[in-house]
């Protein structure tokens, strides 16, 4: 009897220590990085890191801030991220929140800062492209982040008139800012404004403060993907995946079937188009109309005589598609971001002008690099070494007259008598049923000439 009481209070004690363990569980913290420049990658890991958290039932989400800002647009969505995961936030300002970071320090429902700290100067600015140089944006666009950062402030119960200040120089605030001048708060300066609510040097006094010491702390970090996505979206490397990608087809066509250069061009390409719709700025439709300017113009190149209106609508096809995949569509009522225009231009015209540069330099100069030159063969064999040039049955075609059956752009079809016979010209154009020469064969390459015009039948 007293085994059987015994066995029975020890599965009693069982029983209430799950009940405990599952009615308690460990608490969980958050704690994700916000460094460098703010682009649309990051605002996806923060996203993703948000979902992760809620789904844990995490207590907190403290988001440690050192950036000097970036894309407003990334801002925002790592703002509306914030809003919606209904969970308590806490921006950690270590170091330096300016501008777009200003704005996610104000959607964390609390504001933490290490001595020394900054925060502020957030007035939306353009670059100019290919330099550093740096002036205020339109008047319109100032007006909507200016908002932006009051209605944030506003759902956190900050200080909305330190928020408009900290975007829009005309906003004056007596004892702290004068009018034509942005406002930037340092650490003891925020905290006398009840801006901030503490100051704290690391997440340990943090978590005391908030009553979270002994919570499970959980330090998020990018994923190799989500790294690789923000390194392939950065400005320079876009411009680089589209210039390879170019040259790559440009090559490829160059060349009969199909090579190296071919797959290395549609690997960069897909790469390009790949990177930005992870970030959400591509979408279905920029492929698309890449590719349907690409057989537009393959098209115009091999099919149709001339070049027309075809050629031209491919090309304008695919230089939109390259536009305005590195564009983020904006939503209703929302200003067009000037910046970003201007350095999707700066992206797409620089990688034409290269491709353009490159492709017209590569053949007439590539023997002369010496990596480059072994793609080239210059070895002659001589007929009097025993080699011959051509095939027999092809030599008997020198110096015959024929007439085009297709348009040479060089490479075509002519007729020989009865005989229909792959030719090139020198590199110019000849029209379908322009009688031309056979002026030398090489292999099984037949070169042919226009025949002049008074020669003509």
């Amino acid at each position: 009897m007293r085994v059987k009481n015994f066995l029975l209070l020890i599965m009693g004690i069982l029983l209430l220590s799950q009940a405990y363990l599952f009615g308690h569980p460990e608490r969980e913290v958050y704690v994700v990085p916000i460094k460098g420049v703010i682009d649309l990658g990051l605002s996806s890991f923060v996203r993703r890191v948000a979902r992760e958290a809620k789904e844990k039932g995490a207590q907190c989400i403290i988001l440690e801030l050192e950036t000097f800002g970036g894309r407003v647009d990334a801002a925002t969505e790592i703002r509306d991220t914030l809003f919606e995961s209904d969970m308590k936030t806490i921006a950690f300002v270590n170091k330096r929140a300016i501008s777009a970071g200003a704005l996610i320090s104000l959607a964390c429902q609390s504001i933490v800062m290490a001595p020394g700290s900054t925060i502020g100067a957030a007035t939306p600015v353009t670059i100019a492209p290919g330099t550093t140089t740096t002036q205020p944006t339109d008047e319109k666009t100032i007006s909507y982040v200016r908002k932006e950062f009051k209605a944030t402030a506003e759902r956190n119960n900050h200080p909305t008139m330190l928020a408009e200040a900290m975007v829009d120089p005309d906003v004056e605030i007596e004892g702290v800012i004068e009018k034509g001048k942005l406002l930037t708060l340092t650490t003891e300066e925020a905290l006398r404004l009840k801006l901030a609510e503490h100051k704290a040097s690391k997440i340990g006094e943090i978590l005391t403060l908030y009553g979270l010491e002994n919570a499970h702390v959980v330090s998020a970090s990018l994923t190799w993907s989500e790294s690789l996505v923000r390194f392939l979206t950065h400005p320079l490397v876009s411009g680089l995946l589209l210039t390879f990608g170019l040259l790559g087809i440009f090559f490829e066509l160059r060349m009969p079937g199909w090579g190296v250069s071919g797959t290395v061009g549609l690997v960069c390409l897909a790469l390009f188009f790949g990177a930005q719709y992870m970030v959400g700025l591509a979408r279905w439709i920029e492929p698309f109309l890449f590719i349907a300017g690409g057989i537009l113009l393959a098209v115009e190149i091999f099919v149709i005589p001339g070049f027309g209106i075809t050629g031209i609508s491919g090309i304008l096809l695919i230089v939109a598609s390259l536009f305005l995949a590195l564009v983020k569509h904006p939503m209703p009522k929302t200003p067009v971001d000037v910046s970003r225009l201007l350095q999707a231009s700066y992206v797409v015209g620089t990688s034409l002008v290269a491709t353009f540069l490159v492709a017209s330099l590569s053949f007439r100069f590539m023997g002369k690099i010496p990596f480059l030159s072994k793609l080239v063969l210059f070895s002659e064999e001589k007929g009097e070494e025993g080699y011959r040039s051509a095939p027999v049955e092809m030599e008997r075609f020198i110096g015959r007259e024929g007439m085009t059956l297709t348009m040479l752009r060089p490479v075509g079809k002519a007729q020989f008598g009865d005989t229909i016979v792959d030719v090139v010209s020198e590199g110019e154009l000849i029209e379908k049923g322009k009688r031309v020469e056979v002026i030398k064969v090489e292999g099984n390459r037949v070169v042919v000439s226009e025949v002049e015009k008074e020669g003509q039948k």
